[in-house]
This record gives structure tokens, sequence and C-alpha cells, in this order.
């Protein structure tokens, strides 16, 4: 191959590259003096003969753009997949469409009562909660790829909303709070358009505890006035002075309080009865049970509006206690919204928070839900749903809306079947904006009070997930408290700030600081009861039968006769394909000082003495490079000794910063009880990526342990590679292949790991050889008995790169023995 290479010419970019290179003084990747022994020169290795030979060809820049194009197919599903309803709309069937009308009329009975609760924690008249429910379940089941999920207001997008609009006229609000939708719709639509929906992937489940829990006893302890009725405490403050206010002026409560805290009471008896008293006594009847209890919202509003008609009905312009007030019929506030530099300068400063809310309430709702239902959604799809309804919405006068948990919840346990029950539930907010309004008149605002705390109630994490936080992570459990507690003292945006950059600033600490392990051997058998347990009979029959050298490729057997230093693929057949005994044991690496949590008692010692074999733990990139090899190097001179001994060190040849023992004979004693640096042995079994500053780390600690080690050689050796760009990368800096001053070393030779090939063939055509030689001999004697061929699994000019690492192990060490 090699010989040949030479004449013939290069293409046309290539030559224009290399005379590129060569005018801007750039040294070009040549082939390593292992690769030129291997493919030039030496007749074993050509390709004529050795077809069995495999060297693995570096990945290219372009091969790398070049998988990044999509292919047609692949644009196709692109655009397709902005419509998921067209693989499934022509499958609709009545059985899909009566699951779907029970559950979209079950939440659209529970979505016109907290739309309008809704918006009065916006700061906006409540049929603008009616117009955010019907824009929100029309438009986004076109573009839907969950079932479950419900769009429309929220408590927390809309307390949100308040506190943007808190400082501005009556009359404007409902014009920010649509340009806010609008800008947030946007922003949430290109996120999903370039599919960058894995960016909520980094926003961890404590982060969005912490923030529902903060968000919920936030808005809860703001409505506690309102359902007293109570006068001039400002709900818009910190969480712990609303609390203290509210205390303050508990004696100032009027009557609007026997409407809250009844009705309050009454939500959460109904619930107690249906979910945990009567389906005991009748689990039976436990889907009308459900729906009961589902309905329970819509119950209460019914009954105490009716209530407060029986008293109000005569004094319209001075009621008893806070009512609602005329809501007017119909969509009367459509149009295009008012989007200028002055309206957006009332939320840019807020914007951030606004869509972190919109992506962790849908992303995390519709996730969970779709586990819970077995089903996958996609979450770059889903940032085009909501960021579809958000835009569209403001030309209705919706504002802000997102997933909500409650709704979805009951969407679910209703039994949708498709997201068109959306379709379903506008409708039956529709009927209710062209129909219902004047009923609305009649609704104590103490009771939407109390089904808005009712309501949130169910975002606070139970103590019982929060003990089990504390269980599987005791810091990430502070942070949950840190979000809790920066939500109730400040407010809902510092809360989500503090516990998403609080997980961030974890998450780059834990990777900076990531601990390595040094491994050691240890073998072990696997027993059930008192018997050890044996591998299966062909795997026993395959390693206990020696293959003979002429079942081996043409270039390990002219490599085996061969004399010269570089050809002992020998070993080929004498250590990784052939076993001369059968044992039911196998060798595994575990930490020396058993931080793993393995069993003490267990002696892990290095395979060899010289010999370190070091595991990464999270991956080897810039930001925990230094802290891996900085390890690695303090282990290596607690644990060797140097290639000449320190004490013969002339003081003049000493660096400034090296004053050398204080006592020479001491400190000689101690290093003849250590060996000298033969070999390190790396486990790259959790690197995926390497990156320029880890390589030149890895390249400083070789020239330092070499200097250290001198006269002798280090050899690297890397286990478990899985990425073809790393392997690029690491030989590249002249990893992967001994030194020039290694091949010179009499007695190396490089180990491979190799593989059957056809070895499902080879077994049934050796039986079917020896039912043939059983059932006529004379006959047998013209047949050829089917022979197994091997061939390497790695490049074998890479032979420092293992594919586990036991042959990683097995190579430095062999090398060791052969070559001390």
């Amino acid at each position: 191959m090699a010989n040949s290479s030479s004449e013939t010419p290069k293409p046309l970019p290539t030559r224009v590259g290399h005379g590129l290179a060569k005018v801007l003084g750039i040294e070009l990747q040549k082939d390593t003096p292992y690769e030129q022994r291997v493919t030039r020169g030496e007749s074993v290795y050509s390709l004529n003969n050795a077809p069995d030979a495999y060297i693995e060809a570096e990945p290219t820049v372009l091969e790398y753009f070049s998988q990044l194009k999509p292919t047609s197919q692949e644009m196709k599903e692109y655009v397709l997949g902005f419509f998921p309803f067209l693989t499934w709309i022509g499958r609709y069937n009545l059985r899909w469409f009566s699951g779907d009308l029970t559950a979209g009329i079950t939440v659209g009975c529970v979505v016109i009562p907290q739309g309008m609760a809704y918006a009065q924690l916006a700061l906006l008249p409540p049929e603008y909660g009616l117009y955010s429910s019907f824009v929100g379940v029309c438009m986004y089941w076109f573009f839907a790829t969950s079932k479950d999920i419900t769009i429309g207001p929220v408590a927390v997008m809309s307390t949100l909303v308040g506190n943007i609009v808190q400082d501005i006229p009556a009359e404007h609000r409902p014009a920010v709070a649509s340009a806010l939708s609008l800008i947030c719709g946007c922003i949430v639509f290109f996120l999903g358009l370039f599919r960058l929906g894995f960016v909520v992937d980094y926003i961890p489940l404590t982060a969005i505890a912490a923030f529902m829990t903060g968000s919920a006893l936030s808005i809860a302890a703001g409505q506690v006035p309102g359902m007293m009725g109570i006068k001039g405490v400002n709900t818009r403050g910190p969480t712990y002075e609303v609390i203290i206010h509210t205390l303050k002026h508990l004696g100032r409560s009027k009557i609007d309080a026997t409407m809250g805290l009844t009705a309050l009471a009454f939500l959460y008896l109904i619930r107690w009865v249906f979910t945990s008293f009567l389906p005991k006594k009748f689990p039976q009847r436990q889907k009308t049970l459900f729906f009961i209890n589902t309905l329970r919202t819509s119950f209460i509003i019914l009954l105490y509006t009716m209530i407060s008609w029986l008293v109000n009905r005569s004094r319209r312009a001075d009621p008893l206690f806070g009512i609602l007030g005329k809501i007017p019929k119909g969509f009367n506030h459509m149009g295009v919204p008012k989007v200028d530099g002055e309206t957006i300068s009332h939320f840019a400063s807020q914007l951030p928070a606004a869509v972190i809310v919109l992506l962790i309430e849908h992303i995390a709702i519709s996730k969970s839900f779709g586990r819970i239902n077995n089903y996958t959604i996609n979450p770059s799809q889903e940032l085009i749903a909501i960021g579809i309804a958000n835009i569209f919405g403001p030309f209705f006068g919706a504002y802000p809306a997102t997933g909500s948990f409650s709704r979805t919840a009951i969407k679910s346990k209703a039994g949708v079947r498709t997201p068109f029950a959306g379709v379903i539930t506008g409708l039956v907010v529709l009927l209710a904006i062209y129909c219902l309004t004047a009923v609305f008149f009649y609704i104590p605002n103490a009771t939407l009070s109390a089904v808005i705390i009712h309501a949130v109630g169910d975002l606070v994490t139970p103590p019982n997930t929060v003990y089990k936080f504390w269980r599987v992570s005791p810091v990430e459990c502070l942070i949950y408290f840190l979000g809790v507690i920066v939500t109730v003292f400040t407010s809902i945006e510092n809360g989500i700030y503090s516990a998403v950059g609080a997980s961030g600033v974890l998450l780059l600490f834990r990777i900076a600081k990531a601990r390595g392990h040094f491994m050691g051997k240890v073998k072990v058998h696997s027993i059930i009861g008192d018997h050890l347990l044996a591998p299966d009979t062909n795997d026993r029959r395959n390693s206990s039968t020696a293959t003979s050298t002429s079942e081996l490729p043409a270039y390990i057997r002219t490599a085996q006769s061969s004399s010269t230093a570089l050809p002992a693929l020998k070993s080929y057949g004498s250590i990784e394909v052939a076993s001369a005994t059968y044992e039911a044991s196998r060798n595994v690496f575990l930490p020396i000082d058993h931080r793993d949590g393995s069993n003490p008692a267990v002696d892990i010692v290095n395979p060899y003495p010289g010999v370190f074999v070091y595991r990464f733990s999270e991956g080897f990139l810039y930001p925990n490079a230094a802290h891996y090899t900085e390890a690695l190097v303090e282990h290596i001179f607690a644990n060797t000794r140097r290639g000449n001994p320190i004490a013969a060190v002339k003081a003049g040849d000493r660096a400034w910063n090296d004053p050398g023992p204080k006592n020479p004979k001491a400190q000689a004693e101690l290093e003849a009880s250590h060996p000298t640096l033969k070999a390190v042995i790396l486990d790259f079994s959790s690197v995926n990526n390497v990156d320029i500053t880890s390589v030149q780390n890895l390249l400083d600690v070789r020239n330092q342990l070499d200097r250290y080690a001198a006269p002798d050689v280090v050899e690297w050796h890397f286990a478990a590679i899985t990425n073809r760009w790393t392997k690029r990368a690491l030989s590249s800096a002249g990893f992967g292949y001994p030194c020039e001053r290694g091949l010179r070393r009499e007695g190396w030779k490089p180990v491979f790991s190799v593989a059957e090939v056809g070895g499902g063939d080879v077994d049934l055509a050796e039986r079917e050889f020896e039912k043939a030689r059983e059932a006529d001999p004379e006959a047998a004697r013209s047949l050829t008995k089917p022979r197994r061929r091997v061939v390497p699994v790695g490049s074998i000019g890479l032979p420092f790169f293992h594919v586990d690492l036991e042959g990683a192990v097995e190579s430095a060490v062999r090398n060791v023995k052969e070559t001390c």
C-alpha cells in the first residue's frame, strides 16, 4: 500500500492545501515511525499479502461536516415534524372521540373559573383569562406531541405578568401583557425552530421543584388578604412581608372571609371525600367519583355564585362583599398587539424569567405525563407549539400562557386519547365567553382567591419528596431550599435565577473537581448458592481449544516466523486467541482505595510494579484536565522512584526550586523500595471527547514523566476509546504508538486484540463436518475441516489504543516483562 502511495498523484484539493501549508509554514501531520514500518518496507504488512490487516482511517473535517448535512429524507421529516397531527388524524375514530369529548368538557369546566381567577393574579380584567384559555387549547393541538398537556393561563406566569404591569395604569396593562406574550412566543418559537429544546435539560429537577414550591407559597400568601377581605396589603412584595402584613391586619377581615374560608374548606373536604374516603367504600365507582372530584371547583363556583346572587341581587351597585362584576360578552379586545420600544421597556428586564417560566412549566409537565402514559414528547416541537400559541394569542386579547399542571393531570385521568381534546375544551370556553358572562357577574372575589390557593397547593413539593432529594443528593437538596428561601424573601424571578445558577455552579464544580481512580486487578468468580458458575458450553469449547497456526491470517503467520523487531504479531495466537487451560473466572478492575464501596477485605493491587491504571470518572475536558493530571502525577511520584536516583543528581543540575533530599542516604533507601515508572494506562470508557487543553495537559505530563523515568521509556496505553475524533486528537499529539526510542527497545512487541470473522457460520460448518465424519469416516477424508479466521479489532497502526482495559494491561505488562 505504502510503496505505491508515493506514485499515486494526490487530489487537487490536497495539493492546494499542502501548498498553502508550505507557504504559511504549517507543519503537517506525517506518518509516525511506527506507521512507516507498518505500511512501508515490510512485506508482511502489505495489504496484498495481508488482506485481513486493518489500519483505521482518520476522520476528516469534510467527513465531519458531511455528517451534519441533512439528507433529503431528514429535511422532509423536519418539515413534516412541524405538524405532528398529520401522523394520527387520518386514524381518528369514534372511540378516540369519546375519550377526547369527556376529557375536553371536564377540563373546560375547570379552566373557566381558573382562567378568570388567574387573570386577577395578572392584574387584568377576568375576560383576558378566558381569552388566553381559548386560544391556547385551540392552537396547541396542531403542533402538539403531548396528548395530555393543557395550554392556558397558569398561576406562576400570571403572577409574573402582574409583577410586570403593577406600576402601569390599568388601561395600558392588557397591551403590555399582550406584547409580552408575543415577544416570549417568538423567542420560544425560534428555539424550537432551530431544534434547541435540549436547553431545557440544563434546568435540573431540584431547580424546577424549588421554583414551583416557592412560587406556590408566594401566590398563596398573596391571595390570603383577598380571601379574608383585607384591604391595603401590598400582595406584590416579598412573601415574608405579605405574611407579616396580613397577620398584622387580620383583625380588619370582612364578611368576604366567610365566602373565602368556607369555599377553601369545602374544596379540601370534597377532595378528601372523593379521593380517600369514598373510593375505599365503593371501589367499583372510582371513575364516577373521579369526575365528581374533578368538577369540585366548578361546583363551588356555582354554589357561591348562587349564594352571592341571592344576597346581592337587590344591591348590585353596593354588594355585601366583593364580586367579579361585569364581564363583556365575546372577543371585545381583538386586534394587532402594540409592540414598540416603550412597551418592551416595561418588561425587558424580566423577559428572561418569563421565557424560563414558559419553558420550565410546559416541558417539565409534558415530559412527566409522557413518562406516565408511555409516550415520548419532542421538546423542540413543544417549544414551537407554545411559541405559536403565544404569538397568535395576543391577536385575540390573550396574555402569556403555558402548560398547566392541575388541568393536565385532570385531562390525563379523564381518559384523553389525542390532542384534539383541546378543541373541545376551546368550544366550552367559547360557549362561556358568549353565553355565561352574565352569570359570572356575581362570582365572589374571595371565592376566586380560595380557588387559586387550592390550585397552587398542588405545586408545593411534598416533604416525602424533599426527603428523597436528601437521600439522593444532599447538596442538590440544599439548592432546593436555597431556591425556595430566595423566592420567599425576594421574588419569584430571583428564586428562578438562584436555583438554576446554583445548579449550574454545582455542575461545573463536579466537572472541574472530578476524581479519577487508580485501578487494580482482581480475579473474581461468579457464584450461585454454593456452586461456581461456568461459561456457556460453546464458550468453553472455543476458549479451551487452541487455534492452530494454519488458521491464522497470512500476515500473522508470517509475523510469527519473522525475526524482525516489529512483527511480534505472534502474540495474536499465543495470548488473545488461544488459551491452554479453561478457567471459570474473569479479571475485573476496581479502585485501589475502595472508594467505589467494594469490600475492603478484597486485596486490590497494581497489575505490575511501575504500571499504573487510571480511570477518568466524568469526561476529560478543559475544566477538569489539570485536576486529573495533577492527581495522576502526584500518585505516581509517591509510589515510584526516579530513573536516575535523586541523590546522584548534582546540585548544579537541579532546578532552582528543587533543594534535593536533606538526608540523601535515607532518600536512597526509600527510593530502593519503589519501582521505576514503566507504563501509564488511561481508561477512556467515560470519555467521549477531548479538547486542545486536555490533550496539551497529557503532553505536558508525558514530557514530565519521561524526564522523571529517564533513561527508561514510559509507555502510554489507552483503553476503550469510543470516538474516532478522540483517537485522531490523541494520535496527532503522538499517543497510540511507541516513540522512536521505544521502537528500538530489544524485545518490544505489539499486542493486539482480535476477533473471529463469521463465527456462527464456522460453528455450523464444524457441526456439519463432524456429522459427515461420524456418518462416513472414509468419505470425510476428502472434506476440508472449516478453519476459524481472526482479524484485529482495532487499527494495527495504533497498537497502544486497546479495545478494553484488560487488553491494555496485558499489552503493557507483557512489554515491561519482555524488555526488562
